[in-house]
């Protein structure tokens, strides 16, 4: 079985509580009431042919409705998450979360109805920092957390 890609973006600024990093919650019915280990850095699945760096901007997009915000893009590397290898890098960027207009998917709710539903691929972003990231974000991707952490110190 051949191993998945996924890229992605993960914004980060410098506050008064120090680096904060900008974070999706998972939408769907089956995370709407789950925070812990139910955000996500805005990423997708690598098309066929396409460019690492080119799918994470085309995630941010989708992801977020928003353009990705101008500056240099810092590599924090690979993770494994589940059955796919994760690569993200990091923008130092501010973002208003009010601005996000969510890109949607489908997918039959309630189980076993046949009823075809839409969902936001994410249903809010937060600014969180990196303390109050580390549990809210899904488990395999909280690596970048430290990397980023090392980068800013």
């Amino acid at each position: 079985m051949a191993v998945l890609q996924s890229a992605g973006l993960l914004l980060h600024r410098r506050g008064a509580a120090g680096v904060e990093v900008l974070l999706g919650h998972l939408g769907g019915p089956f995370w709407a009431r789950r925070h812990e280990a139910a955000w996500t850095i805005p990423k997708g699945v690598v098309e066929p042919d396409e460019e690492l760096a080119d799918t994470a901007r085309r995630e941010f997009t989708e992801e977020l409705g928003l353009p990705v915000p101008p500056g240099p893009w810092t590599d924090l590397g690979e993770v494994r998450q589940s059955r796919k290898t994760v690569r993200i890098w990091t923008i130092e960027a501010d973002l208003d979360p009010l601005a996000v207009e969510p890109g949607e998917f489908e997918m039959v709710w309630p189980p076993g109805s046949g009823t075809v539903q839409r969902f936001p691929e994410l249903d809010r972003v937060q600014w969180f920092t990196l303390d109050e990231a580390e549990p809210a974000l899904v488990v395999g991707q909280r690596a970048f957390l430290a990397r980023l952490s090392a980068l800013a110190d």
